[in-house]
């Protein structure tokens, strides 16, 4: 076995939400300006009250102040976008986040365009992700962005490399290969896309210097799928049952961590791999759009 770097996600994370914790101070000294970011819970989802309190907490440590409005499952669209309309215009609020997934009765797409493109630092809202596809300055989606910052840290050079991207979500499959597209540092890689209805994922997969793999899938990619020295991002969060587990199950990724971690140059494990960096990418928007507030953008 290759002795095989695992990028420490949770490492990582934390120093950049260091960073943003100090730029946050300094922003309140020199213009009196808080980072304030909005939350949009609507329904009861245990997953997303945990997910809204995480990120509440990131708040409190990085020096923000955070909103939370929480809506019935039973709140009509009319007033989700009322909420929003009103966060739009509040100077103190600098980012709008709504918690997905919403209830079936109220169309998702309307509510993301809703959000002021200046404080959607979630990265969804369309006018982000063109401006994304074609180069220009915006806020990326924290996910696809945490990657690329785990890239950047980790020491990994991205400029000519073949990056396989396994799945097209528009969470994390499409954006981060715009993203490694880009001709900028820490990108201006050579991107495939494969997904679900290729043949043979694995003609794709062992082409890769860099494989990223989003497919909610266990085992999307076993050891016989990668060649030697490739870099591993498993974006995968799935729920195995585990008896020998004082919860009954386990947290594992996509890839076989495992096996593809004999032949791996690098590999972010799951837990505590691309999962940190999220929330640390939410309050680096967050804080991006504060400061541009303050220089009256």
């Amino acid at each position: 076995m290759q002795n095989t770097l695992i990028i420490d996600g949770k490492a990582i994370s934390a120093a950049i939400k260091e960073e943003v914790r100090e730029q946050a101070a300094e922003l309140k000294t020199q213009h009196g300006i808080v980072p304030g970011l909005a939350f949009l819970l609507v329904g009861e989802n245990p997953a997303s009250q945990s997910y809204v309190r995480s990120k509440e907490r990131a708040c409190e440590y990085c020096g923000f102040h955070s909103s939370t409005v929480t809506m019935p499952a039973s709140a009509s669209e009319r007033e989700i976008l009322a909420r929003i309309d009103a966060w739009n215009i509040d100077p103190d609020i600098h980012g709008i986040l709504v918690q997905l997934p919403l209830p079936d009765h109220v169309n998702e797409d309307c509510v993301i365009e809703a959000i002021s493109p200046r404080k959607d630092v979630d990265g969804f809202h369309p006018v982000n992700v063109g401006k994304l596809v074609i180069g220009q300055e915006a806020f990326l989606p924290c996910t696809p962005a945490g990657i690329q910052e785990l890239l950047i840290r980790s020491g990994i050079e991205t400029a000519g490399k073949h990056v396989v991207v396994v799945g097209r979500s528009n969470i994390v499959g499409k954006p981060i290969a715009n993203i490694l597209l880009q001709k900028t540092a820490g990108a201006n890689a050579v991107v495939t896309v494969t997904h679900s209805a290729a043949e043979d994922i694995g003609l794709y997969t062992r082409m890769a210097d860099i494989l990223i793999v989003a497919t909610g899938r266990v085992n999307t990619v076993t050891a016989g799928m990668v060649k030697d020295g490739v870099v591993v991002i498993d974006v995968g969060i799935n729920r195995v049952e585990d008896a020998s587990r004082e919860r009954g199950y386990r947290i594992v990724g996509d890839v076989d961590f495992e096996g593809v971690r004999e032949r791996a140059s690098a590999i972010t494990p799951v837990p505590g791999g691309v999962g940190p960096m999220t929330i640390a990418m939410l309050m680096k928007n967050t804080f991006r759009s504060a400061e541009r507030s303050a220089a009256g953008r």
